[in-house]
Parts: structure tokens; C-alpha cells; sequence
């Protein structure tokens, strides 16, 4: 009888730790996901808090039940071996994507907006999570990459001062280089880049390789600019009447040996397009992604200004200082609200997908 009340009062333990412990885990994610809810660029933390919760959780599991111990340092002894093994095996799991993404936050190389290179894809970041990057590519579609795979692969940033485009073509021996160079420089800077140049890549058995470049500035309209500088290189070639095709051209049609390939263009075909930017309609996404990573920059500058207020009235023995920290504390407040506010619509809109 007494063997049997032991019993049954171990397991009434057992249960009510085990409840007291279901109930406060479920306590406290269901506040961890309240918390979180309206910030969802600091999901990376929650999830986190979420895997070190459930990992702490079964050590208080093993810690306070009643087993002997001998049982609770087996318990502890496997609980540390699974936990050793799991970061060693990391590479090839889903832990691997974990620590990945640690890693990526800690160095902090590309942030939502940034145009990257990985491997064949290219895009523009528009969510950094624990596990995965997404990046919206040039056909607007969403792309998620695992964060292991950004680790193993070199990435490559464009730089937010501005990159150099190009293009490249062959051409015949029998056209000038130097009318070629100044044909293809002077549609490079009409194009609006900087610094135009041309390199002679390659003397092929039939063509000359050439590539215009130029550094552009402003890499938010790197389609648009891409485009125009290729419309721009073949309109000024045409105009000037030198054909875009090697020696090696063929055609089964006869024609007289002084024809040319060129089509008709006019002045206003030279001229730059007009029409909706393709940058903003391929990269929607990641536009306002980064528009909300600058707010949320802007707060935390202006959110650190109100502390330096807050620290010259505690501090100061200037009344007059106190007075005008007092007056702009009042503003920036006012600030924080605004910004909160515009970054809250913005990402009301990014969760439309």
C-alpha cells in the first residue's frame, strides 16, 4: 500500500510539473508573439528567444523532475552530448541555416535593399530571417535562399555609391577603332554614366571585341540604365552606319556588296526612353524594404538623441538648457511617433504579397 502511494504521488508530481511547465511555456510565447507581432523586423530575435526557450525548457525538465541521480546525470550527461553533436553535425542541418544566419546578422555585409550576387542569382534583399534570405530577382519574382547558402558561397554586394555597367559587342576590322571608341563613349555618357570608357577585349580570327562602361550612380535604376545604354550603343552605331555583325555574317539572300544591316533611326529614336521606370516595378519589394530599414535607422538615431536630452536636464545646472533640451526632447518624441507610424503602414504593405 504504501509502495502504490509513492507511486501514485510521483506521477501527481510529474503531472503538475509538467503542466506548470506547459502552462508557462505556452504563457510565454504567446507573449513573445504578441511582443513581436507589430515588429516584424526583429523576427529574427523572437525566433531566438523561441529556440533558446525550448531548449532551456528541457533542462528545467531534467533538473526538477524527481529522478534519481543517477538517472538526472545520465539525463545531463546525453542532454550536453546531443547539444555537442547537433553543433557539430551543423553544417549539413537545419542548425547549419541557424548559425548561418548569426553569422550574417554579426558581420552585417548587406542589409534589405542592397543588390547581391550569389552563385547564379541576382536581386535585391528584401528579408533577412534566421534561416533564409529573400531576395526579389529581375523578373520580380521572390526567392528564398538558406542562410548556408550565402556562407558557403562568396556573395557579392553592389556597392551603394554606384557600380559600373557595360556592354559588350564585336565588331568588324574594317571600322576606324578610334570612331568606334568615341561613338561608343559619347552613348555611355549621354546614357547619363560617368567616366565612360572603352576596352578593346578581344582581337577574334574575324571581329574586334569591344566594351563600353561607365560608372552609374544612382543603382536604384540599374535595369532602366542597363537598357537605355544598350539601346543608346546600337542607335548611335546606326546612325553613324556601321553595322552590328562580324565578317562572319552570313545571309542566303543576295545583296549588293555595299549593303549595310542598319536600321532607319531617327532623332528621336536616339533619344532616351521615356516611360514607368522597370526598377520600380521589378524591385516593388525590395524598395520598400529598404525604405523601412532607413526608417527604422532614423529612429534609432533620434530615439538616441531624446536620451542625450533626457541626460543634459537630469545633469545640466543651465536652466536655460534644460529648457531648450526640454523643448527639443517635446519635438523629438513627436518625431518618434511620426516615424513609427510610417514605418507601421509600410510594413502593413509589404505583408500584401
Amino acid at each position: 500500500m504504501s509502495e502504490t502511494m509513492d507511486t501514485v504521488l510521483l506521477l501527481l508530481r510529474i503531472l503538475v510539473i509538467a503542466a506548470l511547465l506547459g502552462l508557462a511555456i505556452s504563457f510565454a510565447n504567446k507573449r513573445l508573439v504578441k511582443y513581436f507581432d507589430g515588429r516584424p523586423h526583429l523576427k529574427f530575435r523572437l525566433q531566438l528567444l523561441q529556440i533558446g526557450g525550448f531548449l532551456l525548457a528541457i533542462l528545467i525538465v531534467i533538473l526538477f523532475m524527481p529522478f534519481d541521480d543517477v538517472l538526472r546525470g545520465q539525463l545531463l550527461s546525453l542532454y550536453g552530448l546531443i547539444i555537442s553533436a547537433t553543433i557539430a553535425l551543423s553544417s549539413t542541418t537545419l542548425v547549419g541555416n541557424v548559425m548561418a544566419g548569426l553569422m550574417l546578422k554579426t558581420i552585417g555585409t548587406f542589409r534589405p535593399g542592397d543588390y547581391i550576387t550569389v552563385g547564379d542569382y541576382f536581386g535585391r534583399i528584401t528579408e533577412m530571417d534566421l534561416m533564409h534570405t529573400e531576395i526579389q530577382t529581375e523578373e520580380r519574382d521572390l526567392t528564398t535562399l538558406p542562410n548556408l547558402f550565402l556562407v558557403t558561397n562568396p556573395v557579392r554586394v553592389m556597392h551603394k555609391s554606384g557600380t559600373v555597367i557595360s556592354v559588350e559587342l564585336s565588331l568588324g576590322y574594317d571600322v576606324s577603332r578610334t570612331k568606334i571608341e568615341e561613338i561608343l563613349t559619347e552613348a555611355a555618357a549621354e546614357t547619363g554614366l560617368e567616366s565612360p570608357y572603352v576596352q578593346i577585349r578581344e582581337l577574334g580570327d574575324f571581329s574586334v571585341t569591344y566594351r563600353v562602361s561607365g560608372m552609374l550612380k544612382e543603382i536604384k535604376h540599374l535595369i532602366d540604365r542597363r537598357r537605355e545604354l544598350r539601346a543608346k550603343t546600337m542607335d548611335k552605331l546606326h546612325a553613324a552606319g556601321i553595322e552590328i555583325v562580324s565578317p562572319t555574317f552570313m545571309n542566303t539572300r543576295a545583296y549588293d556588296k555595299n549593303s549595310k544591316f542598319v536600321g532607319k533611326v531617327t532623332a528621336g529614336d536616339v533619344e532616351a526612353a521615356s516611360g514607368p521606370s522597370m526598377d520600380s516595378l521589378v524591385f516593388d519589394k525590395a524598395d520598400k524594404a529598404e525604405s523601412v530599414s532607413m526608417l527604422r535607422e532614423k529612429l534609432g538615431e533620434t530615439q538616441a538623441r531624446i536620451k542625450a536630452c533626457e541626460d543634459l536636464i537630469r545633469e545640466s545646472t543651465d536652466e536655460q538648457a534644460k529648457l531648450a533640451a526640454e523643448s527639443e526632447k517635446q519635438g523629438l518624441e513627436e518625431r518618434v511617433q511620426r516615424l513609427k507610424a510610417l514605418i507601421d503602414r509600410k510594413e502593413a504593405k509589404i505583408a500584401e504579397k
